[in-house]
C-alpha cells in the first residue's frame, strides 16, 4: 500500500511541477495579492478630498478650518465662495467632504454656545463618509475643549486650577499603533490559501477525467481509497507550502509580527486545509469539465470569503447569516491566524477554533469520498 501511494504521490508532483502555469500559479499569484491586499485592504482613511466654505471669516472658523488642513485624514483642495459650487464639486467627485460654516459662528463661540457646522458628504461611497465622519467629530470634539479651555482661562484663570478634567489614556493591547495591515495581512494569508487548494484540487481530478487517465488508474491495483489519498495529499503540502511563504512575506515586507508558535499555526492549518480538499474534491466529482469546476470553486470561494469576517464584521450580519458562517471553515482559520500571528495564543485559547475546523473537515472529506465512491463505480 505504502508503495503503490509513493507512486501516486510521486505522479502527481510530476505533473504538477513539470506545467509550467501550474509552477507560476503555485508561487506569483499568492505573492501577488499578498502585495496587493496588504496594500489596499484597510479601513483607514487617508487625504479625503474637502473642500471648505467659511461665511464666518473669524480667527475662530480659520483656526478650526486649519486643524483640517493640519490632518493627514484630510486634503483640502478647493476654498468656496459660494453655495451653487458644492453640488458641481459632488456631482464630478473633486470632493468627497465639504466643510461649510455659517456666519456667527465665532460669536456663538464667545457666548459659550453650540456653533454649527456643516459637513456635506458623498454618500454614494458610504464607507470612506462613515470613517470620514468619525474623524470630522473627533477634530471637532478636540476643538470644542481647546476652545473652552482658552475661554474659561481667559474668564476666571482663578478657576481653571480647581476645574475637573477627564483624560483618556488609550492603550490598545496587541496592536498599539492600530495599524490595519496586521488585521489584513493574516486575513490575506488565508483566503490565498482557500483560493489555491480549492481551485488546485477541483481541477486535479476533472483533468484526470477530461484526458482519460482516470479510467486508467482504476484498472490499476490502486484502490478508491488510495487514490482519494494520492490526490489530496500532494495539494496539502502545496497548501502549508503556500502559507509559509505567504506568512514569511507579510512578516518580512509588512512588519506584521508572529508572536505565536509556529507549529499551532501549521496544525490550524493543516485542519484549515482538510476542510478545503474536502470541497474541492467534492466539486471535482460533480463537474465534468474544468470550466464546470472553476465556476462551482469561485461560487463556493466568494461568499466563503463574505461569510469569514475578513473584510466585513460577523457581528453586523443578520442573524440567519451568522448562523451560516459556523459552516465556514475559514471564519476558524482567520481566528487562529490572527491570534498566533498578532496575540501569540496557543491552544489554551484555541482549541474551540481547532474543534471546530476538525468537524468540518471530517464531514467535508467523509462526504467527499462518498461522493467520489459513487462516481467511480
Amino acid at each position: 500500500m505504502i508503495e503503490r501511494l509513493r507512486q501516486i504521490l510521486v505522479k502527481e508532483f510530476i505533473h504538477l511541477f513539470r506545467d509550467k502555469h501550474a509552477r507560476f500559479s503555485l508561487i506569483v499569484p499568492p505573492l501577488l495579492q499578498m502585495l496587493i491586499f496588504g496594500y489596499a485592504a484597510t479601513y483607514e482613511v487617508n487625504r479625503v478630498s474637502t473642500a471648505v466654505l467659511d461665511f464666518d471669516h473669524s480667527p475662530e472658523s480659520r483656526e478650526f478650518l486649519e486643524r483640517f488642513s493640519a490632518s493627514s485624514r484630510f486634503q483640502v483642495r478647493y476654498i468656496l465662495q459660494n453655495e451653487s459650487q458644492i453640488t458641481s464639486l459632488l456631482d464630478h467627485r473633486r470632493v468627497v467632504l465639504v466643510l461649510q460654516i455659517q456666519p456667527g459662528f465665532a460669536e456663538l463661540l464667545r457666548k459659550g454656545r453650540t456653533a454649527p457646522v456643516q459637513a456635506v458628504l458623498d454618500g454614494t461611497d458610504s464607507n470612506t463618509a462613515l470613517i470620514a465622519a468619525g474623524y470630522i467629530n473627533q477634530i471637532a470634539t478636540r476643538f470644542a475643549q481647546d476652545y473652552q479651555l482658552q475661554l474659561a482661562d481667559r474668564l476666571r484663570p482663578a478657576l481653571m486650577t480647581f476645574a475637573p478634567r477627564i483624560e483618556l489614556q488609550e492603550r490598545p493591547w496587541y496592536n498599539a499603533n492600530l495599524e490595519g495591515r496586521w488585521f489584513f495581512v493574516p486575513g490575506v494569508i488565508g483566503t490565498v490559501l482557500l483560493v489555491t487548494v480549492i481551485t488546485l484540487t477541483a481541477f486535479a481530478v476533472v483533468r484526470e477525467r477530461e484526458i482519460g487517465t482516470l479510467e486508467q488508474l482504476m484498472v490499476t491495483p490502486i484502490s478508491p481509497a488510495e487514490l482519494i489519498v494520492g490526490k489530496t495529499l500532494p495539494f496539502l503540502l502545496v497548501g502549508l507550502a503556500t502559507v509559509i511563504i505567504t506568512a514569511i512575506a507579510g512578516t518580512l515586507w509588512f512588519q506584521v509580527p508572529f508572536r505565536g508558535n509556529v507549529f499551532v499555526l501549521l496544525l490550524g492549518t493543516t485542519l484549515f486545509l482538510s476542510s478545503a480538499l474536502g470541497v474541492g474534491l467534492l466539486i471535482s466529482t460533480i463537474c465534468w469539465t474544468q470550466q464546470q469546476s472553476f465556476s462551482l470553486a469561485f461560487f463556493y470561494v466568494t461568499p466563503a470569503i463574505m461569510l469569514s469576517g475578513f473584510g466585513y464584521p460577523i457581528a453586523s450580519m443578520p442573524h440567519a447569516l451568522q448562523l451560516i458562517t459556523y459552516l465556514d471553515p475559514l471564519r476558524f482559520y482567520l481566528v487562529v491566524l490572527r491570534g498566533t500571528f498578532i496575540k501569540g495564543v496557543g491552544l489554551g485559547v484555541l482549541w474551540p477554533q481547532m474543534l471546530a475546523m476538525t468537524l468540518l473537515g471530517s464531514g467535508a472529506l467523509t462526504l467527499a469520498t462518498l461522493r467520489f465512491h459513487k462516481t467511480l463505480d
